[in-house]
């Protein structure tokens, strides 16, 4: 009887889940719940909860972050150990940005990477053309989040998390520049 009423919980709190739009914010005694209990494996045009937009943008710097201190270890190309540098301090920076202002929403970022992300990194680290894989997932993964970022700033719920998004859209946008420009 209790696993069904658990699994019944769980169940309404999926679906409701994704029909919220700010995450919470004032409310008394409210528990704070990891961001990637969201399902958001996709960045589609419609407008994402602050929870789904955390769940993401948490995934990206982690995938970020993960990519570059492999990139340090395995790379031969100059420019890409310095493009790998510039990344870890870059997400290092947005990652702390948001889980800030996550706390503030009761949201926490997540401590894993999403299905997608890390299937990248899988494959990043069993290359055997390392540098090219490295640039290569470096260019999908900056756009995703350009995207992401952009969109949440512009039209996000979150006034918490606007400032964040407008933040990481900068970042995103000069790395992209630099990963281009650093062939």
């Amino acid at each position: 009887m209790q696993r069904l009423a658990i699994t019944s919980l769980a169940l309404a709190l999926t679906l409701v889940g994704g029909c919220g739009g700010g995450g919470g914010g004032g409310g008394g005694g409210a528990s704070v719940q990891p961001a990637s209990s969201v399902q958001a494996a996709s960045i589609a045009p419609i407008a994402l909860s602050a929870a789904a937009y955390v769940a993401i943008a948490s995934s990206i710097d982690l995938f970020q972050v993960k990519a570059a201190q492999l990139a340090l270890e395995r790379s031969q190309n100059p420019a890409n150990r310095a493009f790998a540098e510039r990344m870890l301090s870059a997400h290092m920076g947005t990652s702390q940005q948001l889980n800030y202002a996550g706390r503030r929403l009761n949201l926490l970022p997540s401590a894993t990477l999403d299905p997608q992300h890390q299937a990248m990194l899988d494959a990043l680290a069993a290359a055997s053309d390392f540098d090219n894989a490295y640039r290569a997932q470096e260019n999908i993964v900056l756009e995703e989040g350009l995207k992401l970022h952009s969109s949440y700033a512009k039209s996000g719920g979150s006034p918490t998390l606007r400032p964040v998004a407008a933040n990481a859209e900068n970042v995103m946008r000069a790395n992209l520049k630099a990963l281009r420009g650093s062939q």
